[in-house]
């Protein structure tokens, strides 16, 4: 997938309310090759809907403080990622909103690892 359609993709989900189903929900242990990460908040997907590493677009869910199986939430904003082939979506309760700034602290766990630009819609 190239940049131009990664964007164009982040962009079609930008404020629309989309059910996701989460694969790793608050408390997750991921073991990866050089770390060990712990989910703080929940994290999944939109079904059917694939991303730039050909699985499905991932999105982290703010807002929502104890683990969840899915969860319909509005798109608010994405972590695009520069030096990866995938960016995420960013997804809260209706109603609720974060700061850039606010978004990048929460999922930061992960982000850390790649150079990432937090944009809210």
């Amino acid at each position: 997938m190239t940049l131009k359609e990664r964007s164009e993709l982040i962009e079609k989900f930008m404020g629309k309310t989309v059910k996701i189903g989460i694969d790793r929900p608050i408390g997750y242990i991921h073991k990866k090759e050089k770390y060990t990460l712990t989910y703080p908040i929940n994290y999944g997907y939109i079904p059917d809907v694939l991303g730039g590493d050909g699985e499905e677009l991932d999105v982290y869910l703010l807002g929502v403080n104890e683990p969840v199986e899915e969860y319909t939430c509005k798109i608010i904003g994405a972590a695009k990622r520069k030096n990866d082939v995938e960016d995420k979506l960013i997804g809260a309760p209706e109603g609720m909103s974060f700061t850039a700034e606010e978004a990048y602290e929460l999922i930061k766990f992960q982000e850390q690892w790649y150079d990432t630009e937090v944009e809210i819609g």
